[in-house]
């Protein structure tokens, strides 16, 4: 059902400020700066090898900007959503009501790039809490139009999601949800006994959902937490960072054995994030 992790949200309160910080964080231009008519949000977009992030700002009035605001009155600006690409988003309601879960309408949403005057087209399927579980999360079709790409990635930028951290505290659920129901391959299922809990990998489209699993008695809930990029040199990226004015530790290796990692400390907007450079084996 699910084919791709079609893209990230982070909500910010001034789009330009986040964007020039984006910007000089990832060492590439954002390829879409635009607006969803309606929903009272701005939009600034940057696009990837196999996914795309999208920084997202309040603007007037609308069901989007009510979102963007409670989420940053309730958690400050950061990561808000994780949305996961259909190709077909009937069947995908069809599937998801076939599991037992309620279905929502689908709805159709676009969006219009300010610079060139691009629209692109789309269909949402809002998901239940049953689902969700307190995390903001929607399957996306795009219907029309698409995303310019980048040909060329610079060696110091950074081109790829390598990762994306979820915490829960029922792994099983999860479980059900993110491979009986999705369709996601899990790839992992290991407990780590350092700290008491599990750990699940779930492969898509050359990603990985990385979950985070701590069972205690509070409320079942899942939510973002952090983000892994990969990058083709981390020494060239390393540098480029340290002379842009982030904070960022030293290269080391990583868990993963043919890996070099690095911390970003500063300016990231409350996001954990690590860079992560894969060496031939």
């Amino acid at each position: 059902m699910i084919t791709k992790l079609d893209h990230l949200i982070i909500s910010v309160n001034d789009i330009t400020e986040a964007e020039k910080k984006f910007t000089s964080l990832f060492g590439i231009d954002p390829v879409w700066r635009g607006e969803h008519s309606g929903l009272g949000t701005v939009n600034c977009i940057f696009n990837f090898k196999n996914t795309y992030l999208e920084l997202l700002a309040a603007k007037g009035e609308g069901l989007g900007a009510d979102l963007v605001k409670k989420t940053i009155a309730e958690k400050g600006e950061g990561l808000t959503g994780l949305v996961l690409g259909v190709d077909d988003i009937h069947d995908a309601k069809k599937r998801i009501i076939d599991k037992g879960f309620e279905s929502r309408n689908i709805s159709e949403g676009e969006g219009k790039d300010f610079d060139n005057g691009e629209s692109r087209k789309w269909n949402n399927l809002f998901l239940p809490r049953e689902l969700t579980r307190g995390m903001f999360s929607f399957l996306i079709q795009h219907t029309k139009g698409k995303l310019p790409e980048i040909d060329n990635f610079p060696d110091s930028s950074i081109n790829k999601l390598d990762h994306v951290v979820v915490n829960t505290n029922d792994p099983e659920g999860f479980i059900e949800i993110y491979r009986d129901v999705y369709g996601l391959r899990l790839a992992l299922d290991q407990t780590v006994e350092k700290w008491g809990g599990r750990m699940l990998f779930f492969r898509v489209n050359k990603t990985t959902i990385e979950v985070i699993a701590r069972k205690n008695d509070d409320e079942i809930e899942d939510t973002l937490w952090g983000l892994a990029w990969e990058v083709e040199s981390l020494e060239k990226t390393h540098q480029r960072l340290a002379g842009n004015g982030f904070e960022i530790s030293d290269i080391k290796e990583g868990r993963k054995p043919n890996t070099l990692v690095s911390t970003v400390k500063s300016d990231t907007f409350g996001i954990p994030t690590l860079l992560i450079q894969h060496l031939p084996s």
